[in-house]
C-alpha cells in the first residue's frame, strides 16, 4: 500500500498543479447593451488590456496569493513570489485543504509543502513520511518535459502549463474575446481597479500554443474577470469553471510588483525524480 501512495501522491501533485493555472470554461455572458455601444465598450477595453498586459509584463515579477478549488480533485491556497523574466522561477507555499489530493497527502503528513518552480523543473518538498518511503529523498522533482508521458499521454502540455502560468496570461485571453467590456471602478485591497470580464471561445483563439492547450483541458468557452489598477498591473483575476477535470474556481490576487524572487534547486541527495520514482513504485502493492 506504501508503493501505491507514493505513486498516487506523485500523480496527484503534478496534476493539480499544472491544472491550477488553466483558464475557466462557462456559458457565455449576455449583454443588454447594443451592437454599437458594445464596439465602442470592447474597444476601450482592449487598449487598457494591452497596456495592462505591456505593463505586467515588464514587471517580472510579483508576489501571488491564490485559492483555488478544482471540484472533488482538490482544494488549496497558495502565496510566495513568482518571476517570469527567463522561464517562471519563484517559491510558493501550498495548503492543500480538501479533496482527494488533501486525503492522500495527509497520509503521508504533508497537508502543506513549499514549491519552488525553476525553468527546467518544478520540486515540491513533502514530509518526513514520505521522505521514510523514498530512500530518505523529501523533495519530488517534475521535469516539465516529462509530464507529457502522464496518464497515457494526458498530461501532455502540464509542462508547458507549469511554465507559462503568469500574470499576463489572463489578459492575454481577455485580448481574444469578442464581448470583453469593462464593468467598474471598485477597490481592491484598498486600491482603486478597474473591472474588466469577458468570454473566449477556444475555437476563435489565434494563439496556437494557448489554443492548443485549452483544447487539450477540454475548455469550449471560458470567462476571466480581471483587475487592473491606476499603474496598468493586474492586482486580481477570478475564474469560475466547468472543464474535463470537473468545477473550477480560482480568485488569485497579484501585488508587490519588481519584489526579488529567490529559488534555490533543492541538493540532490535529497531529491527524488518524478519519473524515476513511477517506475521505481510502478510495481508496488
Amino acid at each position: 500500500m506504501q508503493g501505491t501512495t507514493v505513486r498516487r501522491a506523485g500523480l496527484a501533485l503534478a496534476v493539480a498543479t499544472a491544472l491550477t493555472g488553466l483558464a475557466a470554461c462557462t456559458s457565455p455572458k449576455s449583454s443588454d447593451h447594443p451592437r454599437e455601444d458594445r464596439r465602442s465598450s470592447r474597444a476601450g477595453a482592449l487598449d487598457a488590456l494591452r497596456s495592462a498586459e505591456r505593463a505586467t509584463e515588464r514587471a517580472r515579477s510579483a508576489r501571488v496569493e491564490s485559492a483555488t478549488t478544482m471540484g472533488t480533485l482538490m482544494s488549496m491556497t497558495a502565496d510566495g513570489t513568482l518571476a517570469w523574466d527567463d522561464g517562471i522561477t519563484g517559491t510558493l507555499t501550498i495548503r492543500y485543504t480538501g479533496g482527494t489530493v488533501a486525503d492522500t497527502l495527509r497520509r503521508l503528513g504533508t497537508p502543506s509543502m513549499e514549491a519552488r518552480y525553476l525553468p527546467d523543473a518544478y520540486y515540491a518538498r513533502m514530509g518526513e513520511r514520505f521522505a521514510e518511503q523514498t530512500g530518505g529523498a523529501r523533495w519530488i522533482r517534475y521535469a516539465y518535459d516529462d509530464l507529457e508521458a502522464l496518464a497515457g499521454g494526458s498530461g501532455a502540455h502540464l509542462g508547458d502549463q507549469m511554465r507559462t502560468t503568469t500574470p499576463n496570461q489572463s489578459l492575454k485571453l481577455l485580448l481574444a474575446s469578442d464581448d470583453v467590456r469593462k464593468v467598474g471602478e471598485e477597490t481592491v485591497r484598498g486600491r482603486t481597479a478597474t473591472h474588466y470580464s469577458g468570454t473566449v471561445a477556444t475555437a476563435e483563439v489565434t494563439d496556437p500554443a494557448l489554443k492548443k492547450r485549452l483544447s487539450e483541458a477540454g475548455v469550449t468557452t471560458e470567462t476571466v474577470d480581471i483587475w487592473i489598477d491606476q499603474r496598468n498591473l493586474l492586482v486580481k483575476k477570478v475564474e469560475k469553471a466547468r472543464m474535463t477535470t470537473g468545477r473550477m474556481s480560482q480568485t488569485v490576487h497579484y501585488g508587490d510588483y519588481g519584489v526579488r524572487v529567490r529559488a534555490d534547486r533543492p541538493p540532490l541527495s535529497d531529491t527524488a525524480d518524478f519519473d524515476e520514482l513511477m517506475v521505481k513504485h510502478a510495481g508496488s502493492p
